[in-house]
């Protein structure tokens, strides 16, 4: 099974490599499934970004952006112990990697690989109802951060739809200097504000972009592994992304945490297909 609109025969061919990580090892949720989460958004992707009608199929068109010069490869599935190296293949070829999970562990991986090969600490933009920061326990997806800080640029980074957060985290937060950014500040500034916010943190830096589907609320998105109410709108973390991606610099992204046997009617497995499509539509190559 392969993302719908990879049209690469080859990573040689492709502008953008699409990679599946169905591992939840070093996840503590207690709703587990995540490891069937890369394949799910396949199959979602397949019914849901076209129409048939006369007998051709009709792919619907990004709200955003452009599909034209995307050369999508996917990759297929992977270990979780192979993401690091993968990732190095796929940026020093020249190649944006974008992951699918997965448990938000393989971020970890991810950021490493990244920074090592372009030579520098990363901008992180960390979509997420949780900071991920726990120092307290160590390697697993709540500990991301942590394991990250010797390839994060935490002045330059900022945690967007935060919600959930130990106390530990705060203070972690804190001391390194990472914005957390609530769905309430977004409310109270706007979507037009935070964006700029977001534009300004980032700017001049390699960016990458770590999408943990719990960020939205669960009423839209309930096939996650730890839902938290009070989450963002589907169409601010659009807007949000869309933004981000046009502005350039973009070193990767992924998308995590689709637990499909928690999902209603597949609305969060089209909401992933939706923002894997988006994205890659509004990244500037």
């Amino acid at each position: 099974m392969k993302f719908y609109r990879a049209t690469a025969a080859t990573m040689a061919d492709a502008n953008i490599v699409i990679t599946g990580v169905p591992d939840e090892s070093r996840s503590h949720a207690l709703r587990k499934g995540t490891d069937t989460a890369p394949d799910t958004l396949r199959a979602a992707s397949g019914e849901s970004e076209f129409f048939v009608r006369d007998g051709k199929t009709i792919p619907t068109v990004p709200m955003r952006g452009t599909l034209e010069g995307k050369r999508m490869f996917d990759a297929g599935n992977i270990k979780r112990e192979q993401v690091y190296e993968h990732t190095l293949g796929i940026i020093k070829a020249g190649k944006i990697p974008v992951a699918i999970g997965g448990d938000h562990s393989l971020t970890t991986d991810v950021l490493a690989a990244a920074s090592k090969t372009l030579g520098k600490k990363l901008s992180l933009l960390y979509f997420d109802a949780h900071p991920d920061f726990v120092s307290s326990a160590r390697n697993y997806y709540g500990s991301v951060m942590t394991d990250s800080q010797d390839h994060i640029d935490f002045g330059k980074s900022m945690t967007i739809g935060t919600r959930a957060a130990e106390p530990e985290e705060i203070e972690n937060a804190r001391k390194a200097g990472l914005q957390i950014v609530t769905p309430i500040d977004i409310v109270e500034l706007g979507v037009h504000r935070v964006a700029e916010m977001i534009l300004s943190k980032t700017a001049g830096s390699k960016t990458y972009i770590s999408i943990d589907l719990d960020c939205v609320d669960p009423a839209s998105a309930p096939g996650v592994s730890v839902p938290s109410p009070g989450g963002l709108t589907t169409a601010d973390l659009l807007f949000l992304l869309t933004k981000v991606m046009a502005a350039g610099n973009v070193a990767g992204f992924d998308i995590v945490e689709l637990s499909p046997d928690y999902d209603l009617n597949n609305m969060t497995a089209y909401l992933a297909a939706r923002i894997l499509t988006e994205c890659i539509a509004s990244l500037k190559i």
